[in-house]
Protein backbone atom coordinates (compact mmCIF):
# COMPACT_ATOMS: atom_id res chain seq x y z
CA UNK A 1 0.00 0.00 0.00
CA UNK A 2 1.41 3.47 -1.29
CA UNK A 3 1.40 6.18 1.51
CA UNK A 4 0.15 9.55 0.44
CA UNK A 5 2.84 12.23 -0.52
CA UNK A 6 1.89 15.00 1.73
CA UNK A 7 1.75 18.26 -0.54
CA UNK A 8 1.97 21.97 0.48
CA UNK A 9 -0.02 24.71 -0.80
CA UNK A 10 0.07 28.15 -1.24
CA UNK A 11 -2.86 30.59 -0.73
CA UNK A 12 -4.79 31.70 -3.63
CA UNK A 13 -5.67 35.20 -2.55
CA UNK A 14 -5.30 37.61 0.64
CA UNK A 15 -8.31 38.93 2.33
CA UNK A 16 -8.52 42.96 2.98
CA UNK A 17 -6.32 41.72 5.87
CA UNK A 18 -3.16 40.65 4.01
CA UNK A 19 -4.24 37.21 5.47
CA UNK A 20 -3.75 34.51 3.05
CA UNK A 21 -6.80 32.35 1.97
CA UNK A 22 -5.64 28.96 1.07
CA UNK A 23 -6.79 26.42 -1.34
CA UNK A 24 -7.41 22.72 -0.13
CA UNK A 25 -5.33 20.27 -0.18
CA UNK A 26 -6.13 16.56 -0.08
CA UNK A 27 -9.59 18.31 1.13
CA UNK A 28 -7.68 19.88 4.40
CA UNK A 29 -7.91 23.95 4.10
CA UNK A 30 -4.32 25.36 4.22
CA UNK A 31 -3.28 28.38 5.69
CA UNK A 32 0.28 30.23 4.87
CA UNK A 33 0.71 34.19 5.37
CA UNK A 34 2.24 35.36 1.32
CA UNK A 35 5.71 36.31 2.25
CA UNK A 36 5.46 39.37 -0.26
CA UNK A 37 2.77 40.55 1.22
CA UNK A 38 4.51 40.76 4.80
CA UNK A 39 7.39 42.41 2.94
CA UNK A 40 4.92 45.14 1.57
CA UNK A 41 3.43 45.62 5.00
CA UNK A 42 6.88 46.11 6.55
CA UNK A 43 6.28 42.52 8.65
CA UNK A 44 9.67 40.81 6.96
CA UNK A 45 12.50 43.01 6.99
CA UNK A 46 14.05 43.82 3.30
CA UNK A 47 16.43 45.71 0.94
CA UNK A 48 13.67 47.82 -1.33
CA UNK A 49 15.14 49.65 -4.27
CA UNK A 50 11.68 51.19 -5.04
CA UNK A 51 8.04 51.50 -3.09
CA UNK A 52 5.65 53.07 -5.77
CA UNK A 53 2.13 53.56 -5.92
CA UNK A 54 1.08 49.98 -6.86
CA UNK A 55 4.50 48.81 -6.84
CA UNK A 56 7.19 47.93 -4.96
CA UNK A 57 11.02 46.13 -5.66
CA UNK A 58 13.08 44.62 -3.13
CA UNK A 59 16.70 42.92 -3.38
CA UNK A 60 15.82 38.96 -3.91
CA UNK A 61 17.38 36.67 -0.05
CA UNK A 62 18.57 33.95 -2.66
CA UNK A 63 20.26 35.97 -5.91
CA UNK A 64 20.97 34.60 -8.96
CA UNK A 65 23.72 37.19 -8.87
CA UNK A 66 24.08 40.23 -6.57
CA UNK A 67 21.91 43.03 -7.02
CA UNK A 68 18.85 40.32 -8.08
CA UNK A 69 15.74 42.41 -7.75
CA UNK A 70 12.14 41.38 -7.39
CA UNK A 71 8.91 43.78 -8.42
CA UNK A 72 6.34 43.03 -6.96
CA UNK A 73 2.70 44.37 -7.10
CA UNK A 74 1.50 45.83 -3.69
CA UNK A 75 -2.01 44.49 -4.52
CA UNK A 76 -1.91 40.42 -4.05
CA UNK A 77 -2.67 38.65 -7.54
CA UNK A 78 -1.35 35.35 -7.49
CA UNK A 79 0.39 35.14 -10.86
CA UNK A 80 0.36 37.29 -14.05
CA UNK A 81 -3.07 36.01 -15.24
CA UNK A 82 -4.73 37.95 -12.25
CA UNK A 83 -3.20 41.21 -13.03
CA UNK A 84 -5.48 43.41 -14.23
CA UNK A 85 -5.56 45.09 -17.78
CA UNK A 86 -4.88 48.40 -16.43
CA UNK A 87 -2.45 47.49 -14.18
CA UNK A 88 -0.32 45.89 -16.97
CA UNK A 89 1.48 48.99 -17.83
CA UNK A 90 2.33 50.40 -14.86
CA UNK A 91 3.57 46.62 -13.58
CA UNK A 92 5.81 46.90 -16.86
CA UNK A 93 7.06 50.03 -16.56
CA UNK A 94 8.12 49.86 -12.89
CA UNK A 95 10.04 46.32 -14.19
CA UNK A 96 12.07 48.80 -17.19
CA UNK A 97 12.68 51.42 -14.60
CA UNK A 98 13.72 48.85 -12.14
CA UNK A 99 15.97 47.22 -14.98
CA UNK A 100 17.59 50.43 -16.29
CA UNK A 101 18.43 51.27 -12.68
CA UNK A 102 20.21 47.80 -12.16
CA UNK A 103 22.08 47.99 -15.22
CA UNK A 104 22.88 51.78 -13.94
CA UNK A 105 23.53 51.63 -10.86
CA UNK A 106 25.35 48.49 -10.70
CA UNK A 107 26.95 49.22 -14.08
CA UNK A 108 25.88 45.85 -15.68
CA UNK A 109 26.44 44.71 -19.12
CA UNK A 110 22.72 44.05 -19.57
CA UNK A 111 19.40 42.66 -17.46
CA UNK A 112 17.27 39.42 -17.55
CA UNK A 113 14.01 39.75 -17.17
CA UNK A 114 11.99 36.76 -15.61
CA UNK A 115 8.54 35.89 -14.46
CA UNK A 116 7.50 32.39 -14.14
CA UNK A 117 3.84 31.87 -13.99
CA UNK A 118 2.26 29.62 -11.92
CA UNK A 119 5.26 26.50 -12.50
CA UNK A 120 8.04 27.43 -10.58
CA UNK A 121 7.08 30.72 -9.24
CA UNK A 122 8.01 30.00 -5.57
CA UNK A 123 5.57 32.56 -4.72
CA UNK A 124 2.41 32.82 -4.97
CA UNK A 125 2.69 36.20 -5.56
CA UNK A 126 3.40 37.89 -9.41
CA UNK A 127 7.05 39.19 -9.50
CA UNK A 128 9.32 39.68 -11.75
CA UNK A 129 12.92 39.17 -11.55
CA UNK A 130 15.81 41.56 -12.49
CA UNK A 131 18.88 39.91 -12.60
CA UNK A 132 21.77 41.65 -13.40
CA UNK A 133 24.42 40.54 -16.56
CA UNK A 134 27.78 40.85 -17.43
CA UNK A 135 29.32 39.11 -20.42
CA UNK A 136 30.72 35.74 -19.37
CA UNK A 137 28.88 35.96 -16.26
CA UNK A 138 28.01 31.95 -16.92
CA UNK A 139 24.29 32.22 -17.13
CA UNK A 140 23.09 30.90 -20.31
CA UNK A 141 21.48 27.95 -21.48
CA UNK A 142 19.64 27.15 -17.80
CA UNK A 143 16.21 28.01 -18.63
CA UNK A 144 15.24 25.64 -21.18
CA UNK A 145 16.03 22.60 -23.33
CA UNK A 146 15.30 23.34 -27.10
CA UNK A 147 13.17 21.39 -28.81
CA UNK A 148 12.35 20.68 -32.85
CA UNK A 149 8.67 20.33 -34.04
CA UNK A 150 8.11 16.93 -36.17
CA UNK A 151 7.05 19.00 -38.79
CA UNK A 152 5.99 22.10 -40.49
CA UNK A 153 2.12 20.85 -40.08
CA UNK A 154 2.76 19.83 -36.36
CA UNK A 155 4.13 23.58 -36.02
CA UNK A 156 0.74 24.84 -37.40
CA UNK A 157 -1.16 23.39 -35.70
CA UNK A 158 0.22 24.44 -32.46
CA UNK A 159 -0.01 27.95 -33.78
CA UNK A 160 -3.76 26.97 -34.82
CA UNK A 161 -4.27 26.06 -31.23
CA UNK A 162 -2.98 29.04 -29.66
CA UNK A 163 -4.79 31.23 -31.97
CA UNK A 164 -8.05 29.97 -31.42
CA UNK A 165 -7.93 30.31 -27.76
CA UNK A 166 -6.94 34.21 -28.32
CA UNK A 167 -10.29 34.38 -30.17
Amino acid sequence: METPVKTAVFPTACDAAGKAVARLCHGTGMGRPCIFCGIIRGEIPTSFVLRGEGVCAFLDSRPVFKGHVLVVPTTHYDDFHALPAAEMGPYWTAVQRVSRAVEAGLEADGTFVCLNNKISQSVPHLHTHVVPRRKGDGLRGFLWPRTKYDSDAERESYAARIAAALG
